[in-house]
């Protein structure tokens, strides 16, 4: 059987970690491409100008181009910049569309990440999701290997809203059930990716290591014992062994389990529940994939135990737990609606089993109908649990 395991080439976290961003510039040269967000750049000027000149690199900005989307046309541009300037690595700071333009212009090789939130596990990733500059979703884009360095900087993070935290740790919830789903069903996963290829149709790819699942399975035990302690520390603006311990959850563990050890049902519920407008718009990825694992859980008939652990860590750290959290404005607590139309539940139960989705990675067939089922099931429990 062939397995496969991928991961960045360097990780690190730590206090003020930025400040030593030019010693990993310098490890590929004195120039370096830097694509950030404008508002997290603002936030970090005053240590990327120390480090630029403790280290004696530059950084060549890419402001005038990058304007918060990943598209084919910005990431060409970008490209003839880092060309035309002789850089010699490319650096994303920010957030995801800062991180996965960065990942685009670079294609593989001498990438820095340095994320300003602990929302996703995209950081230690080697995929990339790319927009149309209409901001329409384009394609999924996969490099020849994960990033160089991922360099975290906790005083950053810990200084960022509380909710970026916590929609990281409902990404970082679905990471064990997904790969345990995976293991049953003994799937493909994305480490096995031909290097800058899309998946074919029939392609053997690789299948999850036995290192993946238990990276995974550490995952969720990290959550369940420091989630909660991790969160108010960071409303507090406190680092703690808590927060430090979910950090490296969210980035690290999540994104090494996801990647290696697969997506299943939690992820294409996400993706079938985007459809909905009201969910859309009042949600972080990671608070509707917290929705989805328990969708999933619900799909596999897991045990009861299990099922409300997972609804008490969600409540417990403010994760969404029924349809009416899913369209409860987050900034005013307003509801939007309860729940949603049987003909959305039917667009999402389809959106969810497109032939490409990772549902079918379940260990059994699943059908729209059953998709439908678990969906209604799921917020009708997590409606119960709430006291709705």
């Amino acid at each position: 059987m062939r397995k496969a395991f991928i991961c960045p080439t360097k990780f690190v976290q730590g206090e003020d970690e930025l400040l030593n961003l030019g010693y990993f510039v310098k490890t590929f040269g004195k120039k370096a491409l830097l694509i950030a967000d404008p508002f997290a750049l603002t936030l970090v000027k005053d240590k990327l100008d120390a480090t630029a000149a403790k280290y004696g690199v530059e950084f060549v900005s890419a402001g005038d181009i990058f304007k918060g989307e990943c598209s084919r046309t910005v990431v060409a541009k970008l490209q003839k910049v880092a060309k035309d300037a002789k850089c010699s690595c490319t650096i994303g700071l920010g957030g995801g569309k800062a991180i996965d333009t960065s990942k685009c212009v670079a294609a593989g090789s001498n990438l820095i990440i340095c994320p300003t939130i602990a929302a996703t596990d995209a950081p230690t990733s080697h995929s990339a999701v790319m927009y149309t500059d209409d901001h329409e979703f384009d394609d999924y884009a996969y490099f020849r290997q994960n990033p160089s360095v991922v360099l975290i900087d906790l005083n950053v993070i810990v200084n960022a809203p509380a909710r970026f935290l916590v929609s990281g740790m409902g990404d970082a919830l679905s990471t064990y059930f997904e790969a345990r789903a995976n293991v049953q069903s003994v799937s493909n996963v994305n480490a096995g990716l031909p290097c800058g290829a899309n998946r074919k149709k029939g392609e053997l790819l690789g299948f999850g290591t036995e290192a993946a699942f238990a990276l995974a399975k550490l995952c969720y035990e990290n959550l369940i014992s420091d989630g909660y302690k991790a969160k108010i520390a960071c409303e507090q603006k406190s680092i703690t062994g808590a927060f430090e311990k979910i950090v490296e959850t969210n980035i690290l563990l999540s994104g090494l389990g996801f990647e290696s050890g697969g997506l299943a049902g939690a992820h294409a519920m996400h993706d079938g529940l985007t459809v909905v407008h009201d969910i859309h718009a009042c949600n972080f990825h990671g608070e509707v994939v917290a929705f989805g694992t328990i969708c999933q859980l619900v799909l596999e008939n897991a045990p009861e135990e299990e099922l409300y652990e997972v609804l008490d860590f969600c409540d417990t750290v403010g994760l969404p737990v029924c349809l009416r959290d899913l369209m409860t404005d987050k900034k005013t607590g307003n509801v939007i609606r309860e729940s949603l139309t049987d003909e959305e539940l039917w667009a999402v139960a389809e959106k969810t089993c497109i032939p490409d989705e990772s549902i079918h990675n379940m260990p059994f067939k699943v059908t729209p109908a059953m998709i439908v089922a678990c969906i209604k099931t799921a917020d009708q429990i997590g409606r119960e649990y709430k006291g709705y």
